[in-house]
């Protein structure tokens, strides 16, 4: 393999890991944010255990997503050189702001959160949680808009071969960021709560602590289904934007070789043939592609041979057609996996509203469990969409990814470094699934046992 597949391979692999906890510490942040709020309104002090005991589990993965982030900077330098020299004065910027201000700030408040329960005041320890809530997703502000640059770059100038930033309010007002960054958002806080649902969903199955975590996953429900009809929405915005942006990610996503006709359909399933640029065994949705480009039943989306066409007009000889397979199949995974939380989020609503959540169907606590899967896979589906379908860019329209990559490291060395971090990342892996199954399997309680004070006092089952 050489030099900048295998730069790819670790730079996928690193990132994908990484990004199974960000959402998970922007969702339960906000949760335990609400859950404290509740405490310090109604002065329950289950509410405040509830914060207490879904905090050891941000904590943790808050650590873990530290140091997993922190190899993401470093292979810019060590793998990506060429990408960073050219464009190193715009992508760099909200990087550094990232760190020097929004890592900083929910840093600091996490301190002040964790060892401030006795020595603040309830207000005070309460807006310690929020800005810690509001920091994460600050910093999901400051990384997206970098990203934003990659898929549509604007408020820079080409200065002696360097793109260099003359504009950063267009950066912050970048469209591609615009529809990302709420869609990223929404979906890290259903990933948090179907964090909580599924571990509560478990304990309930068991019959431990029933009221805790019952009251767990009817507050972590209510955000789950919100956030999830949220992401679809702004999936919807996306989903235009790309028409607009990238044309070419988007008949990719919908292995489109051709006209799609007008109106055009949505592809559920197709046999794709790259060789021969066809497609055999379709089954599609009538109407629905044309609703998702221009919200109206009517209007037809360019294909990849016609667009591969405009883009050598447009940038020169190349293939520009990304692979189709991964970003098709990609985006079908992560509709599943979204529509699967609606349906789950929305059944959950309904049980709360029957008063059904005292003796909740055994099958559906087991999908709710097996549930709390469906985010990260729908979160790592559609990264995989969204940076595949941008193929052959880095940044779209101005660096391909093959001149991206450093020009004086080897493939021994790359594959040395991916297997060095692989190995090191399934370690920080199993440390944190021991962690969390410890975590769990004590319980909220488990301070009061060792005191010798009544477990559960609302729990008449336990």
């Amino acid at each position: 393999m050489d030099t900048v597949l295998l730069s790819r391979i670790q730079f996928a692999s690193t990132t994908i890991f990484h990004y199974f906890f960000v959402p998970v510490s922007i969702g339960l942040a906000l949760i335990i944010a609400i859950m404290e709020t509740m405490y310090v309104r109604k002065g329950n002090e289950e509410y405040k255990r509830m914060a207490q005991f879904w905090g050891k589990l941000f904590l943790i993965n808050f650590a873990v997503g530290v140091v997993t982030g922190i190899l993401q900077e470093f292979q810019f330098g060590m793998n990506w050189s060429d990408y960073s020299r050219f464009v190193g004065d715009v992508f760099g910027a909200p990087l550094a702001i990232e760190a020097l201000l929004a890592f900083f700030l929910e840093s600091t408040f996490i301190g002040i959160w964790i060892f401030g329960w006795d020595k603040v005041s309830k207000r005070i320890h309460l807006l310690s949680i929020w800005l810690v809530a509001f920091g994460t997703m600050l910093s999901a502000f400051w990384i997206l808009l970098a990203n934003s640059f990659m898929q549509h770059p604007v408020g820079f100038q080409i200065s002696n071969g360097r793109a260099e930033m003359n504009d950063i309010f267009a950066l912050i007002t970048n469209g591609q960021l615009l529809v990302e960054f709420p869609h990223t958002v929404l979906a890290a806080y259903a990933t948090g709560a179907f964090l909580v649902t599924g571990i509560s969903a478990y304990k309930l199955l068991k019959k431990q602590d029933v009221a805790f975590f019952r009251k767990s996953f009817e507050i972590a429900a209510i955000v789950g289904v919100i956030s999830s009809f949220g992401v679809a929405v702004a999936g919807h915005a996306q989903a235009q934007y790309l028409v607009e942006t990238q044309p070419m990610k988007m008949a990719a996503s919908e292995a489109l070789w051709g006209e799609s006709g007008d109106p055009a359909p949505w592809a559920v399933f197709a046999n794709i043939d790259v060789k021969n640029q066809t497609n055999s065994n379709e089954v599609q949705v009538p109407y629905l592609l044309s609703f998702l480009s221009y919200s109206k039943f009517s209007g037809d989306v360019k294909g990849m041979l016609e667009l591969q066409k405009e883009y050598e007009v447009a940038y020169g000889p190349g293939d520009y057609i990304p692979p189709v397979k991964t970003t098709f199949w990609s985006f079908r995974i992560m509709v599943a996996a979204g529509t699967l939380m609606m349906l789950f989020g929305v059944y959950a609503i309904y049980l709360m509203w029957r008063k059904k959540m005292d003796r909740p169907n055994t099958w559906f606590m087991r999908f709710m469990f097996w549930g709390l899967l469906l985010p990260p896979i729908a979160n790592t589906a559609g990264w995989i969409m969204t940076e595949i379908g941008r193929q052959p860019w880095t940044v779209f329209g101005l660096m391909t990814t093959e001149d991206s990559v450093s020009p004086n490291i080897t493939s021994g060395q790359v594959l040395f470094s991916v297997i060095s971090f692989t190995a090191i990342y399934a370690i920080l892996g199993a440390v944190l699934v021991g962690l969390f199954v410890k975590v769990i399997k004590k319980g909220p309680y488990a301070m009061d046992n060792e005191h010798g004070e009544s477990h559960d006092p609302y729990n008449k089952e336990g």
